[in-house]
């Protein structure tokens, strides 16, 4: 898109009216950020996340997916409404208020482990996908990077959107699954609604693990710099055109986010509840692999449960990898004040796609130094776990800084929850530490 093009007007003008030009859309065309995030972070590292707490806790842990919700739907509306009054990514809101040392450790981190999860996601696919056609999965981990990276580099951000929003359909396929299995509802309701704390120190690191995946940092600057990409197609190219936010924008993200959250953790509810009535029931409680699982399910829950469980592996894989290279490469560009976006050619944003690359470069040396998936992916959700509080301190303070969030911070309620959900998570990291 060219740089001289009119911006459309923003602004004063726009808050007083509260209207915009996405009020003439339909409600599923204006959607996509909030849906976008929501499935992505359905990742096969949360589903290898939630089927270990299925396969070893039974239901016990069945109410965490309803305790969850409104904490991610919380914070991902804070980080949106960041990107969407201050015209920026989180981590150039964050420069505002941090030293640039401590910010370049944490995008470093951010890079670190998203580019673990990244290699355990393709892992995860490759395998998926060997179950289904035969070939080796080392083959379709080099297919999957490349077709997953050459779409990020080089399909257009619109585009991206489109494919990415349809993509979290696929998470129905776990939903599908726990309903050919008739559970006894019952049963299954009264454990939803009664939550049972963990005793033990491996119980206490699942409900971390699930914090974690569920409330993880990479969400956090995918999801305030998806609504800075949303601006950019709307001809906004400069920050100043892109500052403030309408009410109709905010509310509509609210309810964008809410689907997207709600959906996610349906998902990662029917995924323990189908672990839970077959793993954990046959005495199958310690997994290694993604294949393990869907193996497993075969024999006790029939082939097409196990086929959709392998299917939903690799679309959810292909939704969230591109999310994962893109918010790392996000928060180094703005650390960095490189050029960045999506939207943007390869040759006018070298460093921003070349931090792609490069993580996805190494996400597959990952799978040929033969690191365990599941188990890779697990400890990188308790490391998220642990560091995802001390990130969620500095959004509150981005978040309810009047300036820097051009006189329109985030609701009280907003405050709240992700006050609650920061120490919520510090107790359950502190949990793992004294079980």
């Amino acid at each position: 898109m060219s740089e001289d093009r009119p911006p459309v007007p923003r602004g004063d003008q726009r808050r007083r009216s509260g209207r915009d030009d996405e009020e003439s859309q339909g409600f599923w065309q204006s959607l996509g950020p909030g849906i976008v995030t929501g499935a992505a972070d359905d990742d096969p590292s949360g589903i290898a996340t939630y089927s270990i707490a299925g396969a070893q806790f039974g239901g016990s842990l069945l109410w965490t997916a309803f305790a969850t919700w409104p904490m991610m739907a919380a914070v991902q509306t804070m980080c949106a409404r960041v990107g969407m009054v201050t015209g920026q990514g989180l981590m150039s809101a964050l420069r505002l208020r941090f030293p640039r040392k401590v910010l370049v450790v944490a995008a470093a981190a951010l890079f670190i482990a998203n580019t673990l999860n990244v290699g355990s996601d393709l892992s995860g696919m490759a395998d998926a996908a060997e179950m289904l056609t035969g070939v080796s999965s080392h083959v379709f981990v080099i297919v999957f990077a490349i077709a997953l990276g050459w779409a990020t580099i080089r399909v257009p951000y619109a585009s991206i959107a489109r494919i990415l929003k349809w993509l979290a359909l696929v998470l129905s396929a776990y939903i599908i699954t726990a309903f050919t299995l008739h559970p006894d509802w019952s049963a299954v309701l009264a454990l939803t609604f009664t939550p049972r704390i963990p005793e033990s120190r491996d119980g206490w690191a699942t409900i971390v693990a699930i914090l974690g995946t569920t409330i993880s940092p990479y969400l956090f600057f995918w999801q305030s710099s998806n609504e800075v990409e949303e601006e950019k197609s709307k001809g906004r190219r400069r920050v100043e055109d892109r500052k403030g936010a309408s009410k109709f924008e905010i509310r509509r993200r609210k309810e964008d986010i809410g689907i997207g959250t709600f959906a996610s953790n349906l998902a990662m509810y029917f995924i323990i509840l189908t672990t839970s009535l077959t793993l954990h029931a046959h005495g199958i409680t310690h997994i290694q692999t993604s294949r393990e699982v869907a193996e497993a399910l075969a024999p006790l829950a029939g082939r097409f449960a196990a086929l959709l469980y392998t299917v939903g592996l690799i679309g959810t894989g292909a939704l969230a990898i591109p999310t994962l290279t893109g918010s790392a490469a996000y928060a180094l560009a703005e650390v960095f004040d490189w050029k960045e976006g999506l939207a943007e050619k390869p040759r006018e944003a070298p460093a921003f796609y070349g931090v792609v690359a490069v993580s996805m470069l190494f996400a597959v040396l990952l799978d040929y130094a033969n690191v365990n998936a599941v188990a890779a992916l697990y400890w990188t959700a308790v490391i998220n776990g642990l560091l995802a509080p001390f990130l969620l301190v500095g959004i509150l303070m981005v978040a309810t800084n009047r300036e820097i969030m051009n006189d329109q911070p985030s609701s009280m309620l907003g405050r709240s929850i992700v006050g609650l959900t920061a120490a919520a998570m510090f107790a359950a990291g502190i949990g793992v530490f004294i079980a």
